[in-house]
């Protein structure tokens, strides 16, 4: 089974996030009170404590902050055309960090400018990241 037949399972918190992906949009939260923005949705700002939060778009792109290169199937769910692959942890200019696939890891390094790759899987979208062209905006 390919990578990309793992769908994820939304819930409640995760919902919003799935489903703007699936409009090629990401979506973090935003506490109304500090204006921090955090991933994953929480029923609280981790900042200040204030419950809620606002759902808002931000443009996906971002700085590899830290990276790992897979090289060994860690489930039977990776076939040996998925391998090897990269995972980065990105900070993204609007804020937040997530973890997301690089389309082409070869010449990773922390630091590097990457914007958002939106792949389809059928019945659910995945938040991917790709090298940004050179000079691309810090």
């Amino acid at each position: 089974m390919p990578i990309g037949d793992l769908a994820p399972e939304p819930d409640e918190e995760s919902g919003p996030f799935w489903d703007g992906l699936a409009r090629g949009v990401v979506l973090l939260q935003r506490c109304g009170h500090c204006g921090h923005h955090r991933f994953p949705r929480l029923p609280s700002c981790p900042f200040c404590g204030t419950p809620g939060g606002i759902d808002v778009a931000v443009p996906g792109t971002g700085t590899v902050y830290s990276w790992v290169r897979v090289h060994r199937a860690m489930t039977p769910n990776v076939g040996p055309g998925d391998l090897p692959y990269v995972v980065a942890t990105v900070d993204l200019d609007g804020g937040g960090r997530l973890f997301g696939r690089l389309v082409d890891g070869t010449d990773v390094r922390i630091g590097q400018r990457v914007e958002p790759v939106f792949t389809g899987h059928g019945t659910w979208t995945e938040l991917q990241f790709a090298a940004a062209p050179e000079g691309a905006a810090s």
